[in-house]
């Protein structure tokens, strides 16, 4: 290798190991942008639950309090009511067992132990979730370990409900999260996955490249994380309009993600399966339909639309188009004869289409009524000429038979 040839390939390692610097450390400030939100919340309720039980209330050390506002905050998203009820039932549960062994039986290493068993059998016993479980033998080692048993039980348990009743006000009240900003990261990145993914399918299947459809088939996969976050962020945000007044204003732009993200859920496992089928069919060496790449991009078009489109409040009235001529364009396929995987394919970017056009409001019924009109004619010449296949093939048989 020459030295220009070297310096010209270290020079194009450099610039890749500098783009994929950059895009960690942008990857890593989203994260953080995106839990800033969470974590304002977390540290103004546990200073306030800390200053109220302490302070106002006189509690000499009521570490329960910050501990059950920062808990209300983090718990899972979409349950916080039910995770704050566990929580302080959980704080009982574990508190009212400590203590009563504790003084019974003294402290130490089995002591610690038997209260744990004891007290995530009785959680589990009331039919607590993981939450109640959790915390109630969490609270019951802190009681063992950490706190005197000369303190009345109550006492703690007050601390907890302080801290859980200062975590849903500052969540409702005082620094409600924008849910419309919250779902919308967490749409963005999804959308931009699959919008990539069908492009990459399209472009594969153009140029007959099989391994670059499973390129595309394993982002597909790995954007399933992404569709999670937007599910759990779609469930959040309802739930946030609906106890903080301040967020109602919004709660119009935020139906479209809350209604859609289903669907779109739907949509991406469909994606997946058509996609596995082009890989097949390249695999099998079967002959495609030119539309079928074409087909496949409109789709991605679409879905890029509709990112689009929420992100403004729009009516996604561009995106059911473009949706609409992905289905027509497949439906072209029955007239430019398609073989077994072919048509696979076309039934999946059919229910795809229906997918998308529900996640932009469609009613369930009208959407695949609205997708039988655009794929049209082809539709039915192709069952035609399997009617006239299945006659033909009849009339053999009866002939041998006679």
């Amino acid at each position: 290798m020459t030295d220009p040839e070297a310096q010209h390939r270290l020079a194009a390692v450099l610039a890749e190991v500098h783009g994929r610097s950059r895009s960690g450390a942008g990857a890593g400030w989203s994260r953080i942008r995106a839990a800033s939100g969470l974590a304002l919340q977390a540290g103004v309720a546990a200073g306030i639950a800390w200053f109220v039980a302490h302070d106002l209330i006189g509690r000499p050390a009521p570490f329960f309090a910050p501990i059950a506002a920062v808990i209300t905050l983090a718990s899972s998203v979409g349950q916080r009511a039910r995770r704050t009820v566990e929580l302080v039932v959980g704080v009982a549960i574990g508190i009212g067992i400590g203590d009563a062994l504790i003084l019974l039986i003294g402290s130490g290493a089995w002591q610690i132990g038997l209260v744990v068993v004891l007290a995530i059998l009785v959680a589990a016993a009331v039919g607590g979730g993981t939450p109640l479980v959790v915390q109630s033998a969490s609270s019951a080692v802190l009681v063992a370990t950490l706190t005197s048993t000369t303190g009345l039980p109550w006492t703690r348990f007050f601390d907890a409900l302080v801290g859980g009743g200062v975590g849903l006000t500052v969540m409702t009240l005082l620094l409600p999260l924008n849910p419309l900003t919250v779902v919308r990261r967490a749409a963005d990145p999804a959308l931009e996955a699959m919008t990539d993914g069908l492009h990459a399918v399209a472009r594969g299947l153009q140029a007959a490249d099989a391994d670059a459809v499973r390129e595309a088939l394993a982002q597909l996969r790995s954007a399933e994380a992404n569709f999670a976050a937007f599910a759990q962020a779609a469930t959040a945000a309802r739930e946030n309009v609906a106890f903080a007044p301040a967020r109602w204003r919004v709660r119009g732009a935020l139906s479209q993600y809350v209604a859609g993200a289903p669907e779109l859920t739907y949509a991406l496992r469909n994606v997946r399966v058509l996609t596995r089928r082009v890989i097949t069919a390249l695999d099998d060496k079967e002959t495609m339909p030119a539309c079928l790449p074409t087909a496949i991009a409109l789709l991605g078009d679409a879905v890029g639309l509709l990112r689009e489109e929420w992100s403004r409040a729009a009516e996604p009235e561009a995106t059911r188009e473009r949706a609409l001529r992905a289905a027509a364009e497949a439906g072209r396929a029955y007239d430019e004869g398609v073989g077994f995987s072919g048509s696979v394919v076309v039934a999946q970017i059919r229910t795809t289409v229906t997918d998308l056009l529900r996640a932009t409001g469609i009613e369930h019924g009208q959407a695949p009524r609205l997708v039988r009109r655009a794929v049209g004619r082809h539709a039915r010449n192709q069952a035609a000429r399997r009617t006239s296949v299945f006659r033909r093939r009849t009339f053999v048989l009866r002939r041998r038979d006679a």
